[in-house]
């Protein structure tokens, strides 16, 4: 595929599912470079975050048993836990509303920590905000999750997994262990410094941890996602939550329901989480209205992931094809050259000025990393263009596309009344 090559990625597998039945399922290139080994259906990769999914659902069920409520406190189930996390609950945790930032700022990648041991480094970051107030993306707190449901569920969270859905499914899924002998595993890879590298090594403690840490294929996903359709694993109001917006201290509607990105593509319906660990890059997109489902597992950081998904499944229903939003006359230079000074900044590994404190907390070394490659492998800048400007109270919104060689990259950016930048957001298009 052309998209694979652009991008460096060795192999991906493919499963697609129109109207509840499975109408392609694919390997293409290298599950292991180094042994010429190809991608079949059978490669078995690592999920990323994706398998926040499969966490979320264990909570439920938990729920469900009457071991756990949505709205009780964190504190209720971990022992030690700081003062600032006494108005976090559980549904805080799941919808990424908790207010927590990004625990790898601090963890130690190649250590073994214990639950006890992580609890209490992650006890040590301050909240980016108050609980409900707005949405941030944290895999600590998926952290934490795995660890309530190993006190209330009395086993380690990926055995409650196995039991309760991978087995029920007939999945091959299960936690991460490279240690293990593990038939038809495929390498995870990266592209740096102009050739391909192996994937980063990490302690075996911090390939357990429930914010993603699961192997498996792109047919067990087929599973899960026939699963979602029925009330094998979760019953009707259970599934309904978990794709449900929260509401927000200001009344707005949060992206993420429990475990899943909850949105609209070109006005459709769209539940999706995608991943990335270690190497790997994962994305299951159920395009809801269209009833299909696009699931593409990668083994190679540089994959645009929900970039094939999306073109493939334009391929099943022209309606779902990428629209290319056009650019809108620029009344606020200035902005726009704050615009371009962060992409500069961020470009040359360092802060942002103008940030608020809470997106300083949120800018860590290692998010500014990411974009720094993204930004400085897309090769010349060629435009910038305002795409949209809106305004929300004393906030103002915009967002801008600038155009590179390779790629187009998206920035979003909020003014609060006094000309900080409260929000700066970064994709690629």
């Amino acid at each position: 595929m052309r998209e694979m090559a652009r991008r460096h990625v060795p192999g991906i597998g493919v499963v697609v599912i129109k109207d509840g039945r499975i109408v392609r399922e694919k390997g293409y290139g290298l599950a292991n470079v180094e042994h010429g080994v190809p991608v079949t259906p059978q490669t078995v990769f690592q999920s990323g975050s994706v398998g926040k999914t499969f966490t979320a659902a264990l909570v439920l069920l938990l729920v469900e048993d009457g071991k756990l409520k949505l709205d009780d406190p964190v504190s209720r189930y971990l022992e030690n836990t700081p003062k600032a996390w006494e108005g976090i609950t559980i549904r805080h945790l799941l919808t990424h509303t908790a207010g927590l930032g990004d625990p790898y700022q601090k963890i130690d990648l190649r250590k073994d920590y214990t639950d006890e041991e992580l609890i209490a480094l992650e006890a040590t970051l301050p909240l980016l905000f108050r609980p409900g107030e707005r949405f941030t993306y944290s895999n600590m707190g998926y952290h934490l999750l795995g660890f309530i449901c190993n006190k209330v569920g009395g086993k380690f969270w990926g055995d409650q997994v196995r039991e309760r859905i991978f087995a029920p499914l007939g999945m091959g899924a299960r936690v991460i262990s490279e240690a293990d002998i593990v038939p038809h595993r495929a390498a995870g890879y990266e592209w740096a410094d102009e050739k391909l590298k192996n994937q980063d090594w990490v302690s075996p403690s911090l390939n357990m941890t429930a914010d993603g840490a699961i192997y498996l294929t792109a047919r067990d996903l087929a599973l899960w996602d026939r699963a979602l359709d029925s009330d094998r694993i979760l019953n009707a109001p259970l599934r309904a939550a978990s794709f449900t917006a929260p509401r927000l201290a200001d009344g707005s509607a949060g992206p993420y329901g429990f475990g899943w990105y909850v949105g609209t593509h070109n006005g459709r319906r769209t539940l999706l989480h995608g991943g990335a660990w270690q190497g790997f890059k994962s994305i299951i997109n159920r395009y809801v209205d269209d009833k299909l489902t696009v699931i593409v597992l990668a083994n190679s950081r540089n994959a645009r992931q929900g970039k094939i998904a999306d073109m493939i499944a334009a391929h099943y229903v022209p309606a779902l094809a990428l629209v290319r939003p056009r650019a809108i006359s620029d009344i606020d230079p200035e902005v726009t050259a704050r615009a371009n000074e962060a992409v500069r900044q961020l470009a040359g590994h360092k802060m942002p000025a103008g940030l608020s404190e809470s997106e300083r907390k949120r800018f860590t070394p290692q998010w500014i990393k990411i974009i720094a490659d993204e930004i400085n492998g897309a090769g010349a800048l060629g435009s910038v263009e305002l795409l949209a400007r809106s305004s929300d109270g004393d906030s103002k919104h915009f967002r801008y596309r600038f155009s590179f060689r390779d790629e187009a990259i998206i920035l979003s950016l909020v003014l609060d009344a006094s000309g900080t930048i409260d929000r700066l957001g970064f994709s690629l298009e």
